[in-house]
């Protein structure tokens, strides 16, 4: 599988300025690539393939007053740019309006630059780009492989960084055989395991608020135009991408571990972009990193040989009694706990959901024509009572 190492860049402030116009290059010739493909294709006429996009907007473009400033740029990185271009408009037009069209690129603060092929050296200590020279690298880990592909990315804050795209062996890891886990998540706990393991949310960007504030407040009072408030902007950058470099690092390890301790990992297939639409929760479901979370189980689960199995949202996870399959209907958020009234089971919500969720997730299946079959999440729930009481553990033979 393919995966991306990224490290950590040093460019001089000379380095700085030819990087800005690379970044700044990138999206003139996406976008002149882009106006020419929709206008050919609303014309109806045949759709030019990549050399000729390449000479109408880099080539063609270089000599006129108006684009005179891609000559100072590596031709490596606007070709590139409109091969992706071209990728991405074609990916569309098979896909029948399945996939969405490419779009012009906005004004954002993050940029990116990115080279294919033998366009780029990289050693121990730094990359090479061509018109920007060597570039220092913090070689925090060795390269499993040679890089088919190098993005130079400029963040909010400023901080440079190299992402290379190698290809990698799968890590199978030994087998554990029975030992699979349904998660629940949550805001009280970040994940509730079918086990009645509880880790709790580290909630990092509440810890930051009262900095954050602070600074957002110093930065409304700054003239617009003025150095004063970019260097403002760029506190309030650097503290945003501090909580988000440490939320990512705080999930990384609890999926690592899960990964490595269960053959299936089960997990609900929450509505996370309309769940945040709610104005009293949105704050603390994005600190959560929710997406991220399943992000990082899908491809450590690919990477190691381990199965992960999403349930759809659509399953009565928190109504259902995980101990004989009866269904009491919805709760509202502030019950926490319930009693079964068949067969009088005590529950704790969170790990009742999280063992449903094991539950359905176990039952899906295919069936003889190859497509998904599952059982019910109330035969399912029978079915689970019968093992509870037998064997204990929610876990499979």
């Amino acid at each position: 599988m393919q995966v991306r190492y990224r490290y950590r860049l040093y460019p001089t402030p000379g380095q700085k300025q030819a990087l800005a116009r690379q970044f700044g290059c990138c999206p003139v010739v996406w976008k002149d690539a882009l106006a020419l493909s929709q206008s050919i294709y609303q014309e109806g006429r045949k759709y030019p393939d990549g050399g000729e996009l390449q000479k109408c907007c880099i080539t063609q473009a270089k000599r006129t007053e108006e684009r005179s400033c891609l000559s100072e740029v590596s031709a490596s990185v606007l070709q590139q740019s409109v091969r992706d271009l071209d990728k991405a408009f074609r990916f569309w037009w098979e896909s029948k309006g399945k996939v969405r069209a490419p779009r012009f690129k906005k004004r954002s603060t993050a940029q990116s630059a990115r080279i294919c092929g033998r366009d780029f050296r990289t050693t121990d200590r730094d990359v090479h780009f061509q018109k920007v020279g060597e570039l220092k690298l913090h070689r925090s880990r060795p390269l499993p492989s040679p890089p088919s592909s190098c993005t130079i990315i400029k963040d909010c804050p400023g901080r440079c960084f190299a992402s290379f795209v190698v290809d990698l062996e799968d890590r199978d890891l030994s087998p554990v055989f029975g030992q699979n886990i349904g998660i629940d998540l949550g805001l009280a706990s970040l994940t509730v395991t079918s086990d009645g393991e509880k880790i709790a949310p580290p909630k990092f960007l509440r810890a930051a608020l009262k900095p954050l504030r602070r600074l957002q407040r110093n930065l409304k009072h700054k003239q617009r135009g003025s150095n004063r408030l970019a260097l403002a902007r760029l506190r309030v950058a650097k503290l945003h991408a501090k909580v988000a470099d440490r939320r990512l690092d705080f999930l990384h390890k609890p999926s690592t571990r899960l990964i490595h301790e269960n053959q299936a990992v089960c997990i609900e297939d929450l509505n996370v972009s309309g769940m945040v639409k709610n104005p009293k929760l949105s704050r603390a479901i994005a600190d959560a990193g929710w997406r991220t979370f399943r992000i990082l189980l899908e491809y450590k689960a690919d990477l190691y040989g381990r199965a992960l199995k999403v349930v759809s949202r659509r399953e009565p996870t928190s109504q259902v009694c995980s101990a004989c399959g009866h269904r009491d209907g919805k709760k509202p958020l502030s019950v926490r706990a319930w009693t079964c009234p068949a067969c009088g089971a005590e529950h704790d919500r969170e790990v009742n959901a999280a063992r449903n969720i094991l539950a359905a997730g176990l039952a899906a299946r295919l069936n003889g024509r190859g497509a998904k079959s599952k059982t019910s999440l109330l035969a399912a729930g029978c079915e689970t009572s019968t093992r509870l009481n037998q064997e204990g553990p929610l876990c499979p033979a």
